[in-house]
């Protein structure tokens, strides 16, 4: 990549006329320049560079952060923007909500919607992705005896959802346990074609498993629902902005994100996809007759939006485009391979996550022989200052681009001290 076309990256996601020029960092923006063509793996082991992206970000000293699956840290940039943000419709509130507030939203959508890739009439702004799949989930026009395809492993939250719609318009919801460490993406394909019936009208699926990590073949299960007649609402929650790819790629009919996750976007930003066709035939979960019933729009009528917040969006796109999202794959894919090769053959140490580069990226979840998951993550914390999480499966490390290698060998570490405890 020349000069010319490296700028090019950094400002393409510069945004509205009113938003500052692109505040990547002089020092970032050389250091990115001076990459040249290597290719992303090559430069997801660039110490240098990766050192240069971590003063992006102000982390706490007092611990090392593994748990980026929650909520992901903002960089600095995208920090600063949203503090100026709130500053400037601070000093004009109403008039810039009755004035400019439409504007500007428009515009970031469809900026939004060039780097997810999709129609910007197919996108809503939402909150998270809690938020954006309940409104497929409680507004998808379905009978009563629809079955509701799904796997153990999805987030409680969406399970949750189907269990309350069941409960209140009548709905059949059959579950699948998917493997934990799958010999192929094959395999978890299998697993779904079995479990469809000629009752599966819609199908529910993570791209990524928030538990640990597992990559499904999310393109693979599209084609085989639509063949069966089915329609496929994607939980792309931990694989947005963490995978390099465009939702136009999936094939699905619904998607979910929270963009406060791997984008690194404010915390409360989320996106809900509608395929155009399928914009009518879902409701919105909360009343609006003043748009048509094809207008995603719909979709957005919440009541007042924390619009500082969300217009910073811009800037968690500009500083991800930047960094290049085939590099941030091939870095987060790196620092999991760092510390999981240095302790997956130790005695008691198991893993319950799939390691090989096409299942799985950041994400990795282990045990260790005679503690529960809670406990390990305590001990982590409590003895090693190492902040992780225990799920139900086992503890879950989920680093990130302002993670040192120190980081994880200071975690690699602590668990093999913990093994031979």
């Amino acid at each position: 990549m020349d000069r010319r076309s490296a700028l090019h990256a950094l400002g393409a996601a510069a945004l509205m006329p009113w938003m500052p020029p692109p505040r990547i960092g002089a020092e970032l923006g050389e250091a990115l320049i001076a990459l040249g063509s290597r290719s992303p793996e090559d430069v997801a082991q660039d110490e240098a560079l990766w050192e240069v992206v971590r003063r992006s970000y102000s982390q706490s000293a007092h611990f090392v952060n593994l748990e980026s699956g929650y909520y992901s840290p903002t960089s600095t940039p995208v920090l600063e923007a949203q503090i100026a943000n709130l500053r400037r419709i601070n000093e004009a509130p109403s008039f810039y909500m009755r004035r400019q507030r439409v504007e500007e939203r428009e515009v970031l959508r469809r900026q939004v919607a060039e780097f997810a890739g999709c129609s910007p009439e197919e996108l809503a702004l939402v909150r998270n992705t809690t938020e954006a799949l309940n409104v497929v989930i409680h507004g998808l026009e379905l009978p009563p005896d629809a079955e509701a395809l799904m796997a153990d492993q999805e987030y409680p939250s969406m399970l949750e959802a189907f269990e309350q719609r069941q409960r209140r318009y009548g709905l059949r919801i059959k579950r699948l346990s998917l493997p934990a460490v799958p010999k192929s993406p094959e395999e978890v394909l299998d697993v779904y074609r079995k479990a469809m019936t000629p009752q599966t009208r819609v199908v529910l699926v993570s791209q990524m498993i928030f538990l640990n990590g597992l990559v499904t073949p999310v393109k693979a299960i599209c084609d085989l629902a639509h063949e069966r007649g089915a329609e496929v609402i994607v939980d792309a929650a931990h694989a947005f902005a963490h995978l390099d790819f465009k939702i136009s790629e999936l094939g699905c009919d619904f998607l979910g994100t929270s963009l406060h996750k791997w984008l690194g976007a404010p915390l409360g930003n989320g996106l809900l996809y509608v395929r155009r066709d399928k914009i009518p035939k879902v409701w919105p979960l909360f009343g609006d007759t003043r748009l048509e019933p094809e207008d995603i729009r719909k979709y957005e009528h919440i009541g007042t939006h924390s619009i500082p917040t969300k217009l910073a969006i811009a800037d968690a796109i500009r500083f991800h485009q930047g960094i290049g999202g085939a590099r941030k794959e091939a870095r987060l894919r790196f620092l999991k391979e760092r510390w999981t090769a240095q302790v997956k053959d130790l005695p008691g140490v198991s893993f319950n996550s799939p390691l090989d580069a096409e299942q799985s990226c950041a994400i990795a979840n282990f045990t260790i022989a005679g503690q529960g998951p809670k406990e390990t993550a305590a001990l982590l914390y409590d003895r090693y200052r190492i902040f992780t999480v225990g799920v139900k499966t086992g503890v879950r490390v989920a680093p990130n681009l302002h993670c040192t290698l120190a980081d994880l060998d200071r975690l690699v570490a602590a668990i093999v001290e913990l093994s031979r405890a």
